[in-house]
Formats: structure tokens, sequence, C-alpha cells
């Protein structure tokens, strides 16, 4: 490893727990896709991944200087006191509480922070927010496995339109959105159906929230590369002597 290696920034990446196959085998994994690891990596970070556990995440974040809460299955309705609507997926509980803790050490801590899709809606929960279960069928999520693309209009002055500019093209994956605000957030994007597209926290270094999928478009690294560059200047990070 070089010295240059060991100054990149270490950046988490949460991860699923899901029946996975490979080779001969079919078992249960953690999991995270590709294109995470490659954004961080390409972006000058170098990717940690974090499965759920049953505890240590204050352990944990002592080391990293950023986390990525990725997207995946639908956030617990019993977390921001709701009933499951029928369309809703079925509880991760190991997942929702690991990334709860994760979420609340690095906000305390004020360690950047990037929300995709799941993870932006589970930054609004954790500050007290609500979730709209369904939006209507074929809007943001059509058929399995097929992003849909549409444009989103940034709110100026905001920190995602410093690195994104007034407007931008995504991919989303969803069939929930954020309806009641989470303490201190703030609505960064919308799509022109009104959906919330991005949130950030107000008075915190970085700690932002993307309902889209930034981490499929190689052509652009640029919210990655501000959560690198963010953690460049993360109080936990040390560099290692030569």
């Amino acid at each position: 490893m070089t010295r240059d290696d060991r100054r990149r920034p270490l950046i988490g990446i949460t991860s699923y727990q899901d029946d996975a196959a490979w080779s001969v085998w079919n078992q249960r994994a953690s999991l995270v896709p590709q294109t995470y690891v490659d954004a961080v990596v390409r972006a000058g970070g170098t990717p940690v991944l974090l499965p759920p556990q049953p505890g240590g995440a204050d352990h944990l974040l002592d080391a990293l200087d950023g986390l990525v809460l990725a997207g995946g299955p639908d956030v617990d309705p019993a977390r921001y006191a709701a009933d499951a609507d029928p369309r809703t997926g079925p509880p991760h509980h190991a997942r929702d509480g690991w990334e709860s803790a994760l979420l609340h050490t690095a906000l305390t801590r004020d360690l950047p922070v990037l929300g995709v899709c799941r993870g932006m809606q589970l930054l609004n929960v954790e500050l007290g927010g609500t979730l709209l279960q369904h939006l209507p069928d074929g809007s943001h999520q059509t058929v399995p496995a097929r992003y849909v693309r549409h444009r989103v209009t940034l709110v100026a002055d905001s920190r995602l339109a410093d690195v994104l500019g007034p407007t931008a093209e995504v991919s989303c994956y969803h069939h929930q959105a954020v309806d009641r605000l989470g303490a201190g957030l703030q609505v960064t994007a919308r799509s022109a159906d009104g959906t919330v597209e991005a949130l950030e926290l107000a008075g915190h270094r970085f700690a932002l929230g993307v309902q889209w999928h930034p981490e499929t478009n190689p052509d652009d690294l640029r919210l990655f590369q501000a959560l690198v560059a963010a953690g460049q200047t993360t109080p936990t990070h040390r560099e290692t002597a030569p």
C-alpha cells in the first residue's frame, strides 16, 4: 500500500443481508451492488462495507471518514408510527436498527453522510419524519430492475445545487417518498410531480439525501466526490506515517 492509498478517506457503505448465489453456492450473504464500491473508489475514497450487526457503531465510526446509507428495502413503517400499507415490503429489522445506530452516531459526530434512496428515507424517518408508503403506479418505479429517468429541479443556494447545478437528470427506482419532514431537514430538490427528491440537514457539515441512484451513473461522480472531499476534513481521519 502506498502513502497516497493510506490518505484516501475511508467511506463506509451499508449493505444488504439477503440470499445470494455464486459459483456452486446459494446462501445468506452480506452484499452491496458493485456500483457503490466503484463510485467511492473512482471518487477518491476507500470503501468499507458495513453489514447489519448487533452493535459496535460507535467503535466502527471511529475509523471512518464518511458514511453512505445505500438503497434497499422499505423502512419499517413502525419506525414512524404508521400501519403498513399492503404494498409496503416486509420489514428488515436488523438493517433498520443497524443503520439507525450508524446514522445517529455519524450525525452526532458531524461525520459526512450521503443517503441514497432508502438511505434518504431513513434519514427523514430517524429525524422524526414520515413516508408516503406508495406513489402512483408507474411514476417513479415501472418494471422490476429498470430505473426511471427524469429531471429534478434543485433549490438555489443549497449544498446540493452547489454540487450539481440548478437541474439534474437522474435515475430513480422507488415506490415510496418523503411525506412530513424530519427535524432540521430541508427539501433541496423535487421532480415535476412534486415528489421530494433530495434533503439536506441544516447545520451539518455534509448530510445529504437523494431519492435517486447516483451510483448507477459512472460518468457523474460529483456527489461521491463531494462526500469524499468532506471526508478529507473529518477530525477522526488520521494519516499514517510512511
